[in-house]
């Protein structure tokens, strides 16, 4: 019996052997599957971040940064406080507008990550110029919400703003 017992074993090794071997397989398809997902969503809020800075900001698009920023979005600003109204965001863009000096943005670095199934966070640095002369950095922290195809910015946070010194 004892040969039995022998004999029947290494099939059972082969068989843990290839279990293992699939589940392996499996985790790494489950890998490259959420690392292709991570690439798509920050390809997608770069772009939403150029949309944000590179168009509506540095542009003057207004109609542009209408169509981007949540109808509820709150901003929070260390320098200004806290403001919940689109409507005094778009004033705000269009005042940045009228003045005689062009005030842009370029973003310095960034990371981003998923929220769930409701959007994603961006954190990062950038850097305002005047005129095309470097100005001053600040951080940031944006949640974007996915609503359907369709990214709004929801909730912005803009710290530590310092010039550049000189």
């Amino acid at each position: 019996m004892d040969n039995n017992k022998k004999k029947s074993m290494p099939p059972m090794v082969n068989v843990i052997v290839l279990f293992i071997l699939f589940l392996s397989r499996e985790a790494i398809a489950q890998t490259n599957s959420q690392d292709l997902k991570m690439d798509l969503l920050k390809t997608e809020i770069l772009k939403m971040d150029s949309l944000l800075f590179d168009v509506a900001f540095n542009q003057c698009d207004a109609a542009k940064f209408k169509k981007i920023i949540a109808d509820d979005v709150e901003f929070y600003d260390d320098r200004f406080g806290l403001n919940t109204s689109k409507e005094n965001e778009i004033k705000s863009l269009n005042a940045k507008c009228a003045r005689p000096e062009k005030l842009t943005r370029k973003l310095n670095s960034c990371t981003i990550d998923k929220l769930g199934d409701f959007g994603a966070v961006q954190i990062g640095e950038h850097t305002f110029y005047i005129d095309g002369k470097p100005e001053g950095t600040g951080k940031f922290i944006h949640i974007w919400e996915r609503k359907d195809k369709d990214w709004k910015l929801k909730r912005i946070v803009s710290y530590e703003h310092r010039p550049i010194k000189k």
